[in-house]
């Protein structure tokens, strides 16, 4: 019994209602992500968005209930020593520790991402080095032919615009949504009431905190509508088979005043080397959230024992599936 309660907490997951609290880091420099599960695997695909079809993901996953915080970053940053940079909110409200991570491209966020796998003794995610993105090749371990841009044996990862796409419209029961909240979203600053989020607002005003971003989706996340961009994973065209493509973003930011922006129905397409979508006045304006391998409650993984532990380890680092998108 020792044995399973310390391999559990070794795993570093304790479970929140719903939610998976995952820690990084140590010391002063210790943050928690918070994920809930996207279940429901093998889901039929929304018909109506955009691409289309769009949201079939064959497998359970989890995903960031907000997005990543500069606070998270920032800790990162000064243990893993990894050259991020953040763009200054100080005229959009500050800088607050909770404030969304902006001001970086999709390679400063793949990075962010390997160091949460590299930090926890996981695989990294994504081909680096210095400020280069590679493709996986059939020559490294974990390479995945229909999505050479992330390692099958990493535990962490910029979510793919499918997985993306189900958190945000999809339901556990298979239902759709034309918005991130369910009920299209009134206009807020703040908060956390259901069917809001942050959008319509002066460019001043800046994001919400990443935990105080509106309402929550079908599947619990907050803020996949508004507040700020989000970097998928996935290049624009579908397939991930160029390091430089553009890469999809969604969900709209809170200067926005269109609520389609929000909608299933409209994504947009940004250089990876990009820190901002639009004109000049949408600075910093992209963030990102983190989606990864779902772990066992403590209820099941105590009821597995020892052969059931290292079978899901062997799983973990068997799994191979992922999107191309």
């Amino acid at each position: 019994m020792k044995f399973l309660l310390a391999a559990f907490f070794l795993l570093g997951w304790r479970i929140q209602a719903e939610s998976l609290l995952q820690t990084f880091g140590s010391g002063t420099n210790q943050f928690q992500i918070e994920f809930v599960e996207v279940g429901n695997p093998e889901n039929a695909a929304d018909t109506t968005g955009s691409p289309n079809p769009a949201g079939s993901v064959a497998y359970t996953y989890n995903l960031g209930k907000y997005e990543i915080s500069r606070d998270m970053v920032i800790k990162a940053n000064t243990l893993g020593g990894l050259g991020l940079t953040l763009g200054s909110l100080a005229v959009y409200g500050g800088n607050g520790p909770d404030r969304p991570a902006t001001g970086m491209g999709w390679v400063e966020a793949a990075k962010f991402v390997n160091w949460l796998n590299t930090s926890t003794g996981n695989q990294a995610a994504y081909k680096i080095s210095g400020s280069t993105f590679q493709l996986w090749t059939s020559a490294d371990l974990g390479y995945q032919a229909n999505n050479p841009y992330r390692n099958s044996l990493a535990k962490f990862w910029l979510p793919s615009a499918h997985e993306w796409y189900k958190g945000a419209y999809g339901s556990p029961d298979g239902t759709w949504y034309n918005y991130p909240t369910m009920a299209a979203p009134a206009k807020v600053t703040g908060g956390t009431n259901a069917a809001t989020s942050v959008y319509g607002q002066a460019v001043g005003t800046g994001p919400a905190d990443v935990t105080n971003a509106g309402g929550l989706s079908a599947y619990g996340t907050m803020g996949q509508g508004g507040n700020v961009w989000e970097w998928t994973e996935s290049a624009h065209d579908g397939v991930n088979n160029s390091s430089t493509e553009n890469r999809e973003v969604r969900g709209s930011w809170w200067k926005e005043s269109l609520l389609s922006y929000q909608s299933a129905s409209l994504r947009s397409s940004v250089d990876p080397a990009s820190e901002t979508l639009g004109d000049a006045s949408s600075t910093l304006n992209i963030g990102f959230r983190v989606a990864g391998i779902p772990e066992p409650g403590s209820g099941a993984l105590l009821a597995l024992g020892v052969g059931g532990i290292m079978a899901i380890k062997g799983r973990r680092r068997a799994l191979s599936r992922s999107e191309s998108r």
